[in-house]
């Protein structure tokens, strides 16, 4: 290849190249500047090992409120969402909420369908860590499942740890 037209190419390329990275902003696609802040995490379960989420969002007006954070009606159509288990009244020490995904596995999604659990009466209650495990004792008839009817906005950031 002529020494010009490679010279030509690369010239292009990095005028291509600047012209992104100005308008874009670098790598953030336009976001902005990009700037560290501090916000509170909360620790969860999935297949065992633990996860770091944030709550925002939630479709429920009074829980937004009382939580702390946004109400957002629209995330409330969204059908087909993987399953946050939280349990409601008795439960073990050490409970947290319960991911039926994580980041890099098809079914994930910061949307979640939340599914309230409720241990039965005279039932010993365990630290709930998989959605397998609310399978297995459900069928042996130790814990029950219904839905809360809310979807809450709850990204994992980390996983493990």
């Amino acid at each position: 290849m002529p020494k010009k037209l490679v010279m030509a190419a690369v010239a292009v390329v990095a005028a291509v190249g600047a012209v992104a990275a100005y308008a874009g902003g670098g790598t953030n696609m336009g976001m902005g500047a990009a700037h560290a802040l501090s916000i509170h995490g909360f620790r969860g379960y999935y297949d065992g090992h633990f996860v770091t989420y944030l709550s925002t969002d939630i479709s429920n007006k009074a829980e937004a409120k009382a939580m702390h954070i946004n109400y957002s009606a629209q995330i409330g159509t969204v059908k087909r969402l993987p399953e946050i288990y939280l349990v409601e009244g008795r439960a073990a020490v050490g409970q947290l909420a319960v991911f039926g995904s994580e980041p890099g596995e098809p079914s994930y999604s910061p949307l979640w369908d939340e599914t309230l659990l409720t241990w039965k009466a005279g039932a010993m209650p365990v630290v709930i860590k998989s959605d397998t495990q609310v399978n297995a004792l459900e069928k042996k008839g130790v814990l029950t499942e219904r839905p809360g009817n809310v979807v809450l906005n709850c990204p994992i950031i980390k996983i493990g740890g």
